[in-house]
């Protein structure tokens, strides 16, 4: 009897023990690197056969409007810098991790200091391109307001490996250490992708100087953005902003017309719309509940589109934004994925360990968290759908089949997925 109680004992000891750790192995990055696979991940969710290299680029746009200090008396301009974060198929024997440097909480927020922290990442820092297979698809990623270059390093490594070159852009005046104006989000996102995708262009060339030459395809380019970051992918390739959203901006900087520039009605904007975006992922953009466009500026996309979305939505609307940019985009091929009962975070990693730390801001955990959903989850399903979406208008791979799906995951048990594991998401599609 003694015997009997004893061996219970130890197993209750060694299962709590196992519990623990597995509980640490899902909150800690030293024991989980964002972007791996939970056991349910779908198909496409796997990385790719190239190793990943990751480096720093600084560019500069020169002489652009400083819409931040714009007033009635001066209208000023600036050099603005963009820092960007390229990561692409690499030369190198075997993987290794590499250390991204990022923050929590707002500069000049008492509530929510600012505060660094560090976390993983499965890419080699500076590592020597593959530049023996030609060049690879361009995909430029933007994240919201306010937020980080490393925001959706489970997507960008990924992507990566599958054969993309992937620049994330640090958004001068739009991130955690520099939170700007809003005005300068509104007006400089689409500016910032455009200009970006022209910096690729140039380094990307044969014969030029750096790692990139000869191994970008820019005439095959993607525009992946988060909330700000989708809006103004949006707006860059074809949604013109409205009439009344000019307004709208005039009145916030107190008389500046420059973001008219961007709408529909310009006789600039038209031009700008790059042929070379041949897709766009828009995760829970912003504006279409705020006025930022009308019927025409929504009819005025072309591009494949992607949109993710969760049906609670609190930031920028489902029912009354996501949805009516989807179906109001009538002469472009697209998909709308919802994640049932998600709010707008369903786009950046997992929460940070920091953001779990005793007397931390809940927004903290909240920027990155979905109270319904495993944050883990949603990487995996993202980095799917991502990679067929990708894969079919850059790569001219045969993934339809894993987008011409059942509306309802319910209803049958989606190709990709595995059994039991399509739940608690819709699918839908509309064509031209």
């Amino acid at each position: 009897m003694k015997i009997t109680k004893l061996y219970y004992a130890i197993s209750v000891i060694l299962f709590s023990l196992f519990t623990l750790k597995l509980a640490d192995g899902q909150t800690n990055p030293s024991g989980f690197i964002y972007g791996d696979l939970l056991p349910d991940a779908p198909e496409l969710a796997e990385r790719g056969m190239y190793n990943v290299g990751v480096k720093t680029l600084n560019f500069q746009n020169n002489n652009q409007p400083d819409v931040a200090n714009f007033n009635k008396d001066e209208k000023p301009f600036y050099d603005r810098p963009l820092k960007v974060e390229v990561w692409y198929p690499a030369e190198i024997d075997s993987p290794t991790v590499t250390i991204y440097d990022d923050f929590i909480g707002l500069a000049n927020d008492e509530k929510r200091p600012l505060s660094p922290f560090s976390f993983k990442g499965r890419a080699t820092r500076d590592a020597p391109p593959k530049n023996d297979e030609g060049a690879f698809p361009l995909v430029i990623v933007s994240h919201g307001y306010v937020g980080s270059r490393y925001l959706m390093t489970y997507l960008t490594e990924n992507l990566a490996s599958k054969g993309y070159i992937v620049a994330a852009i640090h958004h001068t005046e739009s991130t955690f250490e520099d939170p700007g104006k809003f005005s300068s989000t509104l007006y400089h996102r689409p500016i910032d992708d455009l200009f970006v995708l022209n910096e690729m262009e140039k380094l990307g060339k044969k014969g030029a100087d750096g790692i990139l030459a000869g191994i970008v395809d820019v005439e095959n380019t993607a525009l992946v953005g988060y909330s700000m970051g989708g809006y103004g992918a949006l707006n860059a390739a074809g949604a013109g902003f409205s009439s009344g959203f000019g307004s709208f901006f005039k009145q916030m900087t107190g008389g500046s017309d420059l973001i008219m520039e961007r709408s529909l009605s310009h006789p600039s904007y038209a031009t700008s719309v790059d042929p070379r975006i041949k897709a766009v992922v828009a995760f829970a953009p912003w504006g279409m509940a705020r006025g930022v466009w009308d019927s025409e500026g929504l009819a005025n996309l072309r591009t494949p589109l992607f949109f993710v979305a969760g049906d609670q939505d609190d930031i920028s609307g489902y029912e009354d934004g996501i949805k009516v940019i989807f179906e109001g985009a009538l002469n472009a091929n697209r998909y709308l994925l919802t994640y049932i009962n998600a709010r707008h975070n369903v786009a950046p990693n997992p929460p940070p360990a920091e953001s779990f730390q005793k007397g931390k801001h809940l927004d903290e955990y909240l920027r990155y968290a979905e109270s319904s959903w495993d944050q883990r989850r949603i990487n995996n399903i993202n980095q799917h759908f991502v990679t067929a979406f990708l894969g079919i208008h850059l790569k001219g791979k045969d993934y339809t089949s894993f987008l011409d799906l059942p509306e309802d995951s319910l209803e049958e048990t989606w190709k990709g997925f595995k059994p039991r594991t399509s739940i608690g998401l819709e699918l839908k599609h509309l064509e031209p």
